[in-house]
């Protein structure tokens, strides 16, 4: 501001009057001011005013650098943040780098409240978090963490996998699950109540799997070396999961969807590429990134106490993974 003072011949407190909008400079050298600024390339530092103001308008976002999932969702977050004039921080958790360094590093980064997509850390570090500052879990719930939560409803989501499979007319369906990651104890229990109310108790199978290819890889795996017939079906705990299970029944000469069909979870973008073609249960990531931006503003503003809790909508989505079975 001094040098843009000095190119008009103003002081700087008029040109800092002239920046913040308030009365005191005449029109003319309000354009005096701005035209010099643009020449000088000059642009008031917006996060120092609203640090000044005790407010830093940013929003710490914690993702899974593997999972496409998440990264669909932040992508969904940075629009959703910028109609409300927040910016992000992103801090990603990766193998060498745990969730709990991760969320350390947004709150460093003088976040206002925290976005935490489908988080794993242990549900008394969530309270924690919520008595440190507003967050947001998507696709997660913690019972009175004093924290929102915005997710889907995922056991009818489970349910209307199984509902589609049997109607093909599969009996044998495998389930691998997501282990206690987000969503997987709510996907495996719509499994067996599906399984269950349909009469094919006795036909029940879970494997253990996780939100990772390799859980889908070592489950396959572990198929291929029994000697009983494959299943004629697959449900996975979600897309990278089922991916996993995908490309090692193909290597292996296993025709999908005609010999097995698999079905994953979230829809996420590598979900529909031609080459993957998944059957999947879409998640709303719009809505989810537009509902989790809302719940820290409305905290912050004050408008409610934190603890809310909004479920959305899924919907199965069919595409070239799935068939009758040819047995």
């Amino acid at each position: 501001m001094a040098d843009v003072a000095a190119e008009v011949g103003v002081s700087r407190a008029l040109v800092s009057l002239v920046f913040r909008g308030q009365p005191g400079a005449s029109p003319e050298t309000r354009e005096r001011v701005f035209a010099a600024a643009s020449r000088l390339g000059y642009k008031p530092d917006m996060a120092a005013r609203l640090l000044a103001r005790g407010r830093s308008k940013v929003l710490g976002v914690l993702f899974t650098a593997r999972n496409p999932y998440h990264v669909d969702l932040v992508e969904a977050i940075y629009p959703a943040a910028e109609e409300l004039g927040y910016d992000l921080v992103l801090s990603a958790a990766v193998p060498t780098r745990d969730e709990h360094k991760a969320i350390e590093a947004l709150i460093g980064h003088r976040s206002e409240a925290l976005l935490l997509c489908g988080p794993t850390i242990p549900d008394e570090a969530v309270r924690s978090l919520g008595a440190r500052l507003p967050t947001v879990l998507i696709g997660r719930q913690v019972k009175d963490a004093g924290v929102d939560a915005v997710t889907s409803y995922d056991r009818p989501g489970a349910r209307e996998v199984i509902d589609y499979l049997v109607e093909l007319g599969h009996r044998d369906i495998v389930h691998v699950d997501g282990g206690n990651k987000p969503g997987g104890p709510e996907r495996r229990r719509a499994y067996r109540d599906a399984m269950r109310s349909h009469g094919l108790e006795d036909r029940m199978r879970i494997l253990p799997g996780n939100h990772f290819e390799e859980g889908g890889v070592e489950a396959a795996q572990l198929l291929l070396k029994e000697e009983n017939p494959l299943p004629t079906a697959v449900f996975a705990a979600n897309d990278l999961c089922a991916i996993g299970v995908l490309d090692v029944l193909t290597r292996a000469g296993v025709k999908v969807p005609e010999q097995v069909s698999i079905v994953g979870y979230d829809d996420s973008h590598v979900a529909g590429l031609s080459h993957i073609d998944l059957t999947t249960v879409r998640q709303d990531v719009p809505r989810l990134a537009q509902s989790a931006v809302a719940a820290a503003d409305e905290q912050l503003r004050g408008e409610r106490e934190s603890g809310a809790i909004l479920k959305l909508e899924s919907k199965l989505v069919v595409r070239g993974t799935s068939g009758p079975p040819s047995r």
